[in-house]
């Protein structure tokens, strides 16, 4: 904004209002030294509707202290301001919310602060190798390049924080361990902070498998969508168990991201803000089928039914 300029919102009372408190707010955190982003005031207008509203200076000033500066990564709506203290206040954190939130990127954003300023001696990043629906057959090349497609998400959104080489260098000497959650089975992870990713994917006994990994001086991170399950019929995600059972574990944190939190393409949102409304967005633990369709209560009653009143071809 140039000096001596004014800003003249025209409206009605309360959305002027409202509007004019967004902006002071954000020119608060200028003046204290913080660069507005578009996506900032898309996310601060987009929520006007919401009561109270967001304190946007005091938010942008804590996200920018919340992240190294150098990789210049924060959080950008309350649900992940909320997502990164629950990180730092709680060795296990389970994420759940729609594509686009941030749940994998903040938690990576995280982890890589850690092992950079020493807080841990290394990362662990994992996520079971599921196929998303598809039939992909039997992938060639030796152990590695079959899982590297599983995980290749994960690499993406370390390449983005720190440089190749540099990645490539930590990776060498066992900073960074990149697998597939098979390989979890059996080991105690000390001074390590853990993330899985595409958690909805796991079952419950993976699930316990991998908790139970934490050791001592770790942080664990657990991500996913319970809209996205691709695991076989009637087979429960391990994500939507560890969500009934754990939630009375006060050590733990359950974090829930909505559509409010998503952070791409603003048509994401709309998009993720669709399907909800179709009812088309809602979990699927017990329905999912790998084929991505899904047999509803009241046909697989019917489907009963009819079983019954058929009779018997048995001499």
């Amino acid at each position: 904004m140039d000096r001596g300029a004014k800003v003249v919102v025209i409206g009605k009372q309360h959305a002027a209002e409202s509007v004019c408190a967004v902006l002071t707010e954000i020119l608060a955190a200028v003046r204290r030294g913080y660069t507005p982003a578009v996506s900032d005031f898309e996310y601060a207008f987009s929520r006007l509707d919401t009561n109270p509203l967001p304190a946007s200076s005091t938010l942008l000033e804590q996200q920018h202290m919340a992240i190294r500066s150098e990789m210049r990564i924060r959080p950008r709506t309350t649900g992940q301001k909320h997502y990164l203290d629950a990180i730092a206040s709680h060795e296990i954190t389970i994420a759940i919310g729609p594509a686009g939130t941030g749940k994998t990127y903040l938690a990576m954003a995280v982890a890589v602060s850690s092992l950079l300023n020493r807080q841990v001696k290394r990362l662990v990043l994992t996520r079971p190798a599921v196929e998303a629906g598809e039939r992909l057959g039997f992938l060639p090349g030796d152990l590695v390049q079959k899982v590297n497609p599983y995980l290749r998400p994960l690499y993406d959104a370390l390449y983005s924080m720190v440089d190749l080489e540099r990645v490539n260098r930590l990776i060498d000497q066992e900073c960074i361990e990149v697998a597939p959650l098979a390989f979890m089975r059996g080991r105690t992870l000390d001074n390590a902070f853990i993330i899985l990713d595409e958690a909805q994917n796991t079952t419950a006994e993976q699930m316990l498998m991998f908790l139970t990994r934490l050791g001592q001086g770790s942080r664990m991170v657990v991500t996913g969508d319970i809209t996205q399950i691709d695991l076989p019929y009637r087979v429960k995600s391990g994500l939507v168990d560890a969500r009934e059972v754990l939630q009375n574990i006060k050590d733990i944190s359950l974090v829930r991201l909505g559509n409010q939190d998503v952070v791409r393409n603003p048509l994401v949102q709309k998009i993720v803000h669709a399907y909800e409304k179709a009812g088309r967005n809602e979990p699927i633990s017990q329905e999912q089928t790998t084929g991505g369709t899904y047999v509803s209560e009241k046909e697989e009653k019917e489907s009963a039914a009819n079983l019954a009143v058929t009779p018997s071809h048995k001499p």
